[in-house]
């Protein structure tokens, strides 16, 4: 994944929201969200098919997500690297960082919300740092949490989303109904593929791959339960579904 953006609201009915873009190698096989993991047999997410884990998951009976986000810095040795997709899924039964050991990941960010707030860890390969996220709108792209406008996506959709209303209460209707004006944002706005904002792109290398945003996914965490929408198909509004977390 390689955007996240959050909106934290602790007096709020439902007080956290999550959105995440997933960006990866259109040749990589995935699939939908759904229960994969029989060692983790309450969470639901989409599944990698290279490593067997995930980039987000989904704990609907302690109203919990998490999400991971390729860092930068220097990368675990090739003798003992062990895929990052594993964390969301142990991240997500935790609550928190789980306790591993962090030389044997490449580096990364790790988001995981519920609650009682929602947190951040970041591991560049050297040290990991921890900070909670303040009520408000923020976002996460690879290179972490970014404060500022020096990011042109950041700089562009951190103000679109903090202007557009919030779901007032959780509910089961249409993605659409459910989230207004965060559908069409999370869809991308509109942007050109190839704009240096875009949040939803594609990108043909210069040896033939494509880099593309693969799929987009709303979390919304209330008391009274856990909203997860997804959309398969970058871009297209109509291609929004909800997942089902009975």
């Amino acid at each position: 994944m390689c955007t996240v953006i959050v909106s934290v609201d602790p007096e709020a009915r439902v007080p956290v929201l999550l959105a995440g873009v997933r960006d990866e190698f259109v040749s990589r096989p995935w699939m939908s969200p759904a229960r994969y993991w029989p060692g983790h047999p309450g969470l639901i997410g989409g599944r990698d098919l290279r490593a067997g884990g995930t980039w987000l998951a989904v704990d609907p009976a302690n109203r919990r997500v998490a999400a991971l986000l390729n860092g930068r810095g220097t990368p675990a040795p090739e003798e003992a690297r062990r895929s990052r997709g594993d964390l969301p899924l142990r991240a997500a039964a935790a609550g928190e960082l789980p306790r591993i050991d962090l030389a044997s990941y490449d580096p990364f960010h790790l988001v995981v919300g519920g609650l009682d707030g929602v947190r951040l860890w970041s591991w560049d390969g050297e040290r990991v740092a921890e900070d909670k996220l303040p009520a408000g709108i923020h976002m996460i792209v690879n290179s972490g949490w970014e404060r500022g406008d020096d990011d042109p996506r950041v700089a562009l959709f951190r103000p679109k989303f903090a202007a557009a209303p919030r779901p007032a209460r959780m509910g089961s209707g249409s993605p659409g109904r459910f989230w207004g004006d965060w559908i069409p944002l999370a869809s991308g706005d509109g942007l050109p593929l190839d704009d240096s904002r875009a949040l939803v792109f594609r990108q043909v290398l210069g040896d033939g791959r494509i880099f593309a945003s693969l799929s987009v996914t709303l979390v919304a965490l209330a008391d009274e339960g856990v909203r997860y929408d997804f959309c398969p198909l970058p871009g297209d509004v109509t291609a929004w579904h909800q997942v089902e977390t009975d």
